[in-house]
Order: structure tokens, then C-alpha cells, then sequence
């Protein structure tokens, strides 16, 4: 990125421009310092304590340092909704990981995907994960610093999403707040629990459909603990279609939890525009409601 000092800004160092004016955290800025040639003064190296004068023109290089261990690029068909220089929302699939884990390492995953998209050098920089049975929106950032501004706006009104989910039963009441507090399990590694020591949590959740003795819900994380709105669901006596954590795994009605980021509404982190991004509900989701055949 490239600006020019103004009247207000002269008299200040590299250093505080970088972080007033940029929002760059001090964990970026001194990963940049160590960079040869990643910050300039006139197109000349100036170091983060230089003072500033009116009309100096600060040149910073954003860009990720080379990965220590590249992701192994795989082709794969990405749904990519939206995509500029510093970001990108993908509509991702099921099943399909996000990053590689130790349950399944030779799996591909996302990551492998945006490496054959973005080339290997990338570092993978995801705003909001989805679990590898999860369809739908997913932000990816291409660089540290649009990662960290991003996950400043997460769970404000810049950062909005919703989510689509198919429950077992006709929930009752039609619609409500869920806030109940969620912590890990004692027995178990990856599920969560309702516990009363738990991280506050907050789910709303609204009816816009019911068929075949199931409920389509509109559900928004207003905090986002792992697996909110699956346990939120279940807690209250309706689990997702699906869920094998948290409810009965049914393959023969769905192969993974019915859940699916479908709206998206955010701030653009440096342009400012407004960005409102919707995914249709997945074809696998819309059989589990439609007149059974005859």
C-alpha cells in the first residue's frame, strides 16, 4: 500500500502512521522492520522511528513472508463469490476441510484448493472457519494485515452473517434467543458441552419453513464459539438434521450436519464499500424439505 503524508500526519514516525492511519498491529509492523525493502520513504528504506514531513510518500509491503511449509496446490472447482486484491468469500462444499488435520492428513482441504487458485506461496488467512461439514460462506483474507482488520470487525455490525439450518421436529417457540454458555468436554476432543463455567453464548434463531415433520430455521451466532449452533440447537430439543455430535446420524436422511452460511454482509476492509454476498440453500438441504415422492 502506498499513501502520502498529509499537514495533519507531519511530525509523526513511520511507526505511528503505520499504526493510527493503517491499523497495523505491532506484531505486523515488526515483521515488516525485518523485511528488506518492505518499507520505503520516497522510494528509499526508512526505518519506523524517521519522522515524517507533509508530502513523503510511505510505501509498505503487505504481503505475507514466504510460508515455511507450502500447501501442496490441488485444482479443485471453488465456488468463488466474490474476489478482489486483498480478499475472497468462497462458497465452500461438503464435505471438505478448511485446513489438514491430524485425523485425516492426506485429505484435500480447502487450503490445498486456494493454493492451486492463489499459487503455493499463500498463507492460508480464514476470517470465519466452517466446519468440513458445513456448506456456504467463508471469508478468506490474503494477507495478515486485511486478516487482522477483518477479525476486528467480527461479531459487530460490519461483520454480519446467518446461517440456514434444518432441525429434527417443529420447533417450538417459532422463534428465540438461545444464551446459554458453552465450554469443552471433559471426554472428548472435538465436542462441546453446555456448561455453567462456559464462554457466554448467544443464538437467534427463527422459523421460515417446516415440512416432512422438520424446520427450516434462519440462525444468527451473535458470538462465535465452535459448534454454537449445532449444540444451541440440541440444547433446546431440536438438533440439526444430521448431526452425528449432537444429535442421530441419519445418512440415509443427510451425511453431515444440516447446517449452511448462507448471507454475508461486511464492511470492505479498505475500500469501505458495503459487501452483501448470499448463497442459495444446497441442494441436499432443499430435498430434506420438499413433498416426498410418490
Amino acid at each position: 500500500m502506498e499513501f502520502v503524508v498529509s499537514s495533519r500526519q507531519a511530525g509523526w514516525t513511520v511507526g505511528v502512521l503505520l499504526k493510527r492511519e493503517l491499523g497495523i498491529s505491532t506484531t505486523l509492523l515488526n515483521q515488516i522492520k525485518r523485511r528488506p525493502g518492505a518499507l520505503l520513504r520516497n522510494g528509499l528504506p526508512v526505518f519506523t522511528n524517521a519522522v515524517t514531513i507533509a508530502g513523503d510518500r510511505i510505501t509498505v509491503d503487505l504481503s505475507d513472508p514466504p510460508a515455511q511449509i507450502p500447501t501442496i496446490p490441488i485444482p479443485m472447482d471453488l465456488d468463488i463469490i466474490y474476489e478482489d486484491e486483498f480478499m475472497l468469500v468462497v462458497n465452500k462444499n461438503a464435505p471438505l476441510a478448511v485446513h489438514a488435520s491430524s485425523f485425516s492428513p492426506e485429505e484435500p482441504t480447502l487450503a490445498n484448493g486456494l493454493a492451486a487458485h492463489l499459487g503455493p506461496s499463500f498463507t492460508l488467512h480464514p476470517v470465519n472457519r466452517l466446519d468440513r461439514g458445513t456448506t456456504g460462506l467463508m471469508t478468506v483474507a490474503k494477507n495478515q494485515y486485511i486478516h487482522n482488520l477483518l477479525r476486528q470487525q467480527f461479531h459487530t455490525a460490519d461483520f454480519y452473517r446467518e446461517y440456514r439450518g434444518v432441525a429434527l421436529g417443529i420447533v417450538s417457540p417459532a422463534a428465540g434467543e438461545i444464551r446459554l454458555p458453552i465450554g469443552r468436554c471433559a471426554d472428548s476432543p472435538i465436542k462441546r458441552c453446555i456448561r455453567a463455567e462456559g464462554a457466554a453464548s448467544w443464538t437467534g434463531y427463527e422459523t421460515l419453513r417446516q415440512a416432512n415433520g422438520l424446520t427450516l430455521l434462519r440462525l444468527i451466532p451473535h458470538t462465535g464459539r465452535t459448534h454454537q449452533l449445532r449444540l444451541h440447537m440440541a440444547a433446546i430439543g431440536f438438533p440439526l438434521a444430521g448431526d452425528w455430535l449432537y444429535g442421530t446420524e441419519d445418512k440415509a436422511l443427510i451425511p453431515r450436519p444440516a447446517l449452511h452460511a448462507a448471507l454475508l454482509r461486511l464492511r470492505h476492509p479498505v475500500t469501505g464499500a458495503l459487501l452483501d454476498l448470499e448463497a442459495p440453500l444446497p441442494a441436499d438441504m432443499d430435498a430434506l424439505l420438499a413433498p416426498p415422492r410418490r
